[in-house]
């Protein structure tokens, strides 16, 4: 009865269902539809198509206009204005969800989509990126070996007779670009092509990387159909070593392009202070910009004081953007400015909300420790100061503590070489909070706790 019924109500069922269309519109396919994508697409839609149509079935007695495209929109566009930013977070959050069940979703990053890439959860696009991924990771893998294997073995006799070039003539490395002839990087060209085209074409109804003509270990005597579910191990193992050969191979170019080194030095450690603290596994001594070849002792050892000086700041800086999501002290920072602690906001916006005043006190507060307590004694070890000791414990103008010293020197040592480690990583771990910070604007525990 169009009489009776009010114009509010049916603007609302008119915005709920442009809402459910909206909201349909955002579903993605599960991790499994990517191997089969076709037939349960067309399942999917299916699926959902009836449901949206029902929620846009008429009211008895209503009239059609008032179902109109330009009422649905306005009346959409009123309703959902202030439920808008609910929708979206939640549209956002199972679209970032699409992939993270896939291959390749591993600790410690597991899903780990930083651009959002993958965020418009289009399974064609993301399918061909994890074949492309995979590919480039088993090239990368060869190619770090073809930087290590020619140091020790090369094959015999000619590269090309006609051009008295023998397989020992030619460079390591990026040399050996010019050192080839033409008529050699045709034939590689060529051989690349057929295995791109033949035996290495990536088929519709295989997983990323199954390819026909190779099997287990890309030998092509075990070719057959790749088991997904049990194979899952070697095939995530793959797509991890894929992805760190990536990052190895250009290292290994950037290294060879800048310092020319291709020989052992580039991968084995070196011998001037491999016995010190901090060489430990998995890379050992690792200077790849050879700092230390000069083997100069008072370099390193400054070096060292300021690695291990950067750690420890870098370690409380990492907890301080943890503690004040749970924690904040109580009171007023700033008592003439009326400016409480529970006012200053999280990470790097703090910067411009601390006062003058406060910035002053905190360089104070840390020229005083500089110049009085944390003097480096050259008699002493690097970040070895007097009077202080295990976690910093020890004796200065707040606190007056008897040092912590351990007696026994493998404890010692162990010890120091976790500070070191941990402080190494806290570097890394802070650079990429504050990038976060500073790009994405996330403080909360979503920067260093994993999605649910």
């Amino acid at each position: 009865m169009p009489s009776t019924t009010h114009p509010t109500s049916m603007a609302a069922m008119a915005a709920g269902a442009a809402g459910a269309l909206w909201a349909c519109s955002a579903f993605v396919p599960s991790s499994s539809s990517l191997r089969g994508a076709s037939a349960t697409s067309r399942s999917t839609m299916s699926s959902v198509t009836p449901s949206s149509s029902s929620s846009l079935e008429q009211p008895s007695g209503v009239s059609g206009a008032l179902l109109a495209p330009g009422v649905v929109a306005a009346a959409a566009a009123a309703l959902l204005n202030g439920r808008r930013g609910r929708v979206s977070e939640t549209c956002k959050a199972v679209v970032c969800k699409a992939f993270e069940n896939e291959m390749g979703a591993t600790m410690p990053m597991k899903y780990f989509d930083p651009l959002g890439m993958s965020k418009d959860g289009d399974a064609e696009v993301f399918r061909r990126r994890r074949c492309a991924e995979i590919k480039n990771g088993r090239v990368a893998m060869w190619a770090c070996m073809g930087y290590i294997v020619p140091q020790y073995v090369r094959w015999p006799g000619y590269c090309s007779p006609s051009m008295d070039i023998k397989f020992s003539d030619v460079p390591n490395g990026i040399a050996a670009l010019k050192a080839v002839p033409a008529e050699g990087w045709a034939q590689i060209g060529i051989f690349i092509a057929f295995l791109e085209l033949f035996p290495g074409r990536q088929e519709k109804d295989a997983i990323p990387g199954d390819l026909p003509g190779f099997g287990k270990l890309g030998v092509p005597i075990f070719a057959r159909k790749c088991d997904v579910e049990g194979s899952r191990r070697s095939l995530e193992a793959e797509i991890n070593n894929g992805r760190l050969a990536m990052i190895a191979i250009t290292g290994m170019v950037a290294q060879n392009m800048y310092f020319g080194t291709t020989d052992p030095k580039m991968w084995l450690p070196g011998a001037a202070f491999e016995g010190e603290l901090g060489v430990q596994a998995p890379v050992g001594f690792w200077d790849p910009l050879g700092l230390a070849a000069d083997g100069d002792v008072d370099n390193f050892k400054r070096r060292r004081a300021v690695e291990l000086k950067h750690g420890r700041i870098c370690m409380l800086a990492c907890v301080g953007y943890i503690i004040p999501e749970y924690f904040r002290w109580p009171g007023f920072l700033s008592p003439a400015q009326g400016i409480k602690f529970a006012d200053v906001p999280h990470g790097i916006a703090a910067v411009s909300k601390v006062p003058l005043e406060g910035w002053l006190q905190i360089g104070l507060f840390i020229g005083h420790y500089e110049g009085q307590f944390f003097r480096q004694d050259p008699k002493r070890a690097p970040g070895d100061f007097e009077n202080y000791g295990f976690l910093g414990v020890g004796k200065n103008f707040i606190f007056n503590f008897d040092p912590i010293e351990f007696q026994d020197a493998d404890v010692k040592n162990k010890k120091l070489a976790a500070e070191i480690a941990n402080g190494r990583l806290a570097m890394i771990a802070l650079s990429a909070m504050v990038f976060q910070n500073g790009t994405v604007g996330t403080t909360g525990p979503a920067m260093w706790l994993p999605s649910n």
